[in-house]
């Protein structure tokens, strides 16, 4: 992982988006407040402003000499009065107190022309107030350079009056699919398969998971299991990409011409990764004319080989590229309510789904070929290489929400 994002250096050029588009996007500057959040004391209920001197003895009676909702300002209040007010609304000159409404009773106007209530509590000085810059004070840092953006931080950045924000640019992603035997969804019904045909599913996942790192996508579909055309199509999308994602014909077959073909057009500098699923993965560079070189990765062909090492691979790379500094997936010790006695001289990660109990169960089949354990299962277990897993042991988890959000 460290080798591979060490070649994942930040894109140049910065988009400036709307804050309603910045969802997802990577920041490329810090934000300061320009001013301090909340912008006065204010409310933080329904009921009345009061000055706490007033009310030394039970059932203290106080005139009612203005109102204030949210959005207007009142006036200073003298000793006697209080302020009917309301969520949100800025605290009157004077006051140092808000009591409830449910603590209060608003008297009979008849007995008291001058609209009055009774306290039935004795307020703390400072009770139910919000203060000014409680949140955030002026000129403090709120969102940090290399921070992706999510809704939160897109409220933040809107309470700071920003109604737009300097994001990394999006990575311009070239992806394909190289095998004869893959065929698309709806070009041939299931029934009319020809023997030793498949359904191209790594082309809807790859893309999906591209789509939601905010990356620019261009599906190029299947490429032929030819020399000429694996050259073909790698040094044309190299012309206007930052990255190349294939999926399939990365092993070493005699039908698998994707390594040579990018030994041939630049450099590969990564070849088989020590995990299971997703041994046969590839990290190069494709040479071109002009600007820096082109990215690739090269990810298998089993399904869920391909999906994994996209998201322990793939993911992180293009975060970096996009100037992402948190790019790992946060992991969970939870037990393993499984055993799994056959340790595996590879990093593996398990199929699991948690229980009603908070522990973990196995999917029964774990090979890289079985596309509905990533359905089933709520993520994986990382198991160190070499670590058998008994009923009751601690283990790593990994969910995919945290990775697919």
């Amino acid at each position: 992982m460290a080798e591979l994002l060490a070649h994942a250096q930040p894109l140049k050029g910065v988009d400036e988006v709307s804050t309603f588009d910045a969802d997802g996007r990577v920041l490329a500057s810090d934000v300061f407040s320009p001013l301090q959040v909340p912008p006065l004391d204010n409310s933080a209920m329904d009921g009345y402003a009061v000055r706490c001197a007033d009310i030394s003895t039970p059932n203290a009676v106080l005139q009612v000499t203005q109102r204030i909702p949210a959005g207007s300002v009142g006036t200073l209040l003298a000793a006697g009065q209080c302020a009917r007010i309301f969520t949100g609304a800025p605290i009157p000159p004077g006051a140092d107190a808000v009591v409830m409404q449910e603590d209060c009773v608003l008297l009979d106007p008849s007995d008291h022309p001058i609209p009055s209530i009774q306290v039935r509590s004795f307020p703390t000085a400072g009770q139910w107030i919000r203060r000014a810059g409680e949140d955030v004070t002026r000129g403090a840092q709120v969102l940090s350079e290399g921070q992706r953006l999510t809704p939160a931080s897109l409220g933040l950045a809107a309470s700071m009056g920003l109604s737009t924000l300097r994001v990394a640019r999006r990575p311009k992603v070239a992806l394909f699919s190289t095998g004869d035997e893959l065929v698309m969804p709806g070009d041939i019904a299931p029934e009319q398969m020809p023997a030793g045909a498949i359904y191209n599913s790594n082309r809807f996942f790859l893309r999906a998971l591209l789509s939601r790192l905010g990356c620019h996508v261009t599906d190029l579909g299947i490429v032929p299991d030819q020399r000429e055309a694996t050259l073909n199509a790698l040094r044309d999308a190299a012309a206007h990409h930052d990255l190349i994602l294939t999926s399939g014909g990365v092993s070493v077959g005699e039908e698998d011409h994707i390594k040579p073909a990018v030994q041939q057009l630049g450099q590969l500098d990564l070849w088989q990764i020590a995990i299971k699923p997703g041994k046969p993965f590839a990290y190069g560079k494709i040479r071109r004319a002009t600007d820096s070189d082109c990215h690739f990765c090269g990810l298998p062909g089993n399904p869920v080989s391909s999906f994994m090492t996209f998201l322990l691979l793939v993911r992180p790379f293009l975060l970096r590229l996009q100037g992402c500094q948190q790019v790992a997936p946060q992991s969970l010790p939870l037990a393993a309510h499984f055993n799994w006695p056959r340790a595996d001289k590879r990093q593996e990660f398990l199929r699991v789904q948690l229980n009603a109990s908070g522990g973990l169960e196995l999917f029964s089949n774990q090979s890289s070929g079985v596309l509905t354990s990533t359905v089933w299962g709520d993520g994986v277990v990382n198991n160190p290489a070499g670590q058998a897993i008994a009923h009751g042991d601690m283990v790593q988890f990994i969910s995919f929400a945290n990775w697919l959000n």
